[in-house]
């Protein structure tokens, strides 16, 4: 079990028939047997460090991290709901 801040990794292989030896580097979340790809998750602290291993395999074609982790995900509604509004009028 991993404990901390976890990042997914995109590998795009060459053949699937490698795609269980990512297992050793995280959790496998999904596989994509039409566009030859896999998403795992991995400790944030650990993400250089594997993504630097992962491409140096022969039938790995491309490595990219999840950004994720980094976007602001508290959103703010700049436009009032019309129904919200009315509900306040009702009040006065």
């Amino acid at each position: 079990m991993m404990n901390g801040q976890r990042q997914g990794i995109v590998v795009w292989l060459t053949s699937l028939k490698f795609a269980r030896q990512l297992r050793r580097f995280g959790n496998v979340h999904y596989v994509s047997k039409k566009m030859k790809y896999v998403v795992f998750y991995c400790n944030q602290e650990n993400i250089d460090e594997t993504m630097e291993k992962l491409k140096g395999f022969h039938f790995v074609r491309e490595v990219k991290p999840s950004m994720r982790p980094f976007i602001k995900t508290d959103y703010q509604n700049a436009k009032p709901d019309k129904a919200k509004e009315y509900d306040y009028k009702m009040g006065i």
